[in-house]
């Protein structure tokens, strides 16, 4: 009879205890596909303010050269409040992400283009030789 009063009152405190998690709702969703082309597209939208969205296609199907290409975005609210916001195409050449907050390559001074450009315009004698 004990062990079976402490059985329960362990199962509740552990029942009790054990972290609430909130429940996001998913505000909207959408999936069309995978269609008989390979293409498809998909969508959602939470109620935490998550978004994404994709479509994508088979180009050049059923050839050597058959590639999956893929386009789409999605957003989130950062922890500081901050809208993020990614856009992103996924081909042949690779993923290639989009978005103000990524980092981005810094322009090139314009003394040091000057040199460059004025290097490839005058070749040194061991690089025409090489070539």
């Amino acid at each position: 009879m004990y062990t079976s009063l402490i059985a329960v009152i362990a199962l509740a405190s552990c029942v009790a205890a054990a972290p609430a998690e909130d429940v996001i709702p998913i505000v909207s969703q959408s999936q069309e596909g995978p269609n008989p082309d390979g293409s498809y597209k998909w969508s959602y939208e939470s109620g935490n303010g998550i978004k994404a969205q994709e479509e994508g296609h088979v180009e050049n199907a059923g050839q050597e050269n058959e590639a999956m290409n893929a386009q789409g975005s999605f957003s989130y609210p950062s922890d500081d409040g901050q809208q993020i916001s990614l856009t992103y195409v996924a081909n042949e050449e690779g993923f290639q992400p989009q978005g103000a907050h990524l980092p981005t390559t810094p322009e090139i001074p314009p003394l040091i283009q000057k040199a460059l450009e004025w290097i490839a315009a005058h070749p040194s004698k061991e690089d025409q030789n090489q070539v």
